[in-house]
């Protein structure tokens, strides 16, 4: 299969480009820069110029594609809803050069959190959080189903993780920790994060490309929900400082915008997108990755 692929230079579309090729298919992937065209081409991948906001590249991309990954997101955080608006747009684009093809078109999203309980691939994201904000976008993806396309949703955990890993959210947590000199996290750190290593959820991509019915939810999750305190603890360790809780309303005091998405409760499961696909993590755990000590020798 012809993959056009979205982000494909980033941590995630990295691993999602050697994963596709690795099982003989060929990648067109979306590249903004000649940095990027090149390494492409190195990993054996054909290069295709254009960018989120280029929508032309995005129509000619899928239209020159068997199949789409869609990895690509503006992570800022400090204007999340634009960078959401940006994806839906990009999405609704390419659906359209889709339509009535009968191809399939695979997204990311983020997990819920479900208060009081464990998010699955049916959970929908309370109003507000930044879940909801990508929500809408997997709504679309649903209802190309009657449009002909064979749309679904990977739904990724808080924290997706690897040795590659240089911008994601645990790299901040210790910049965060050298900067104060402290590894914190808020209130009595109980609440859990979900987590997942980068080649297990590119394998799920992959296998949602080839096999995911029209509408799917899937869940990229290996760690169901690791308590704060826990991965604060292993990074205190590893950096030789003291680990402390800070009040839950200081949070983003301390943490910036990481702050209150690093105190919010949000274990979610895979049982389902397990027994689907057969998909079972077979990497290291997070807590596991920073033992394995390569997130501080940088």
């Amino acid at each position: 299969m012809r993959v056009f692929v979205t982000g494909a230079t980033g941590f995630i579309g990295t691993a999602v480009v050697r994963e596709l090729l690795g099982a003989g298919h060929q990648v067109l992937g979306l590249a903004r820069s000649d940095a990027s065209a090149a390494k492409l081409t190195a990993a054996g991948a054909e290069a295709h110029r254009g960018s989120l906001e280029d929508l032309d590249s995005l129509r000619t991309g899928a239209a020159a594609a068997d199949g789409v990954i869609h990895t690509a997101f503006v992570h800022d955080f400090s204007d999340f809803e634009r960078s959401v608006g940006t994806d839906r747009l990009a999405i609704e684009t390419i659906g359209e050069a889709l339509a009535g093809t009968g191809r399939p078109f695979v997204i990311s999203s983020g997990t819920p959190a479900t208060p009081g309980g464990v998010a699955t691939e049916d959970t929908i994201p309370e109003g507000g959080s930044l879940a909801a904000g990508r929500f809408a976008s997997e709504e679309i993806v649903v209802s190309l189903a009657t449009r002909g396309v064979r749309g679904s949703v990977v739904r990724l955990p808080r924290s997706v993780h690897s040795d590659e890993d240089r911008h994601g959210f645990v790299p901040l947590l210790i910049e965060t920790a050298r900067t104060h000199g402290v590894s914190a996290y808020p209130g009595d750190g109980a609440n859990r994060w979900p987590a997942v290593h980068c080649l297990d959820a590119a394998r799920l991509y992959r296998l949602a490309l080839e096999h995911a019915p029209a509408g799917t939810r899937l869940h990229a999750v290996g760690d169901e929900g690791i308590p704060v305190r826990e991965i604060a603890e292993r990074i205190g360790k590893h950096l030789g400082l003291p680990v402390e809780s800070v009040p839950v309303e200081q949070a983003a005091e301390h943490l910036g915008w990481l702050g209150p998405i690093f105190a919010a409760d949000m274990p979610a499961s895979s049982a389902r997108t397990q027994d689907l696909f057969d998909w079972r993590p077979t990497h290291p755990g997070l807590l596991s990755d920073l033992d394995a000590g390569h997130y501080f020798s940088r």
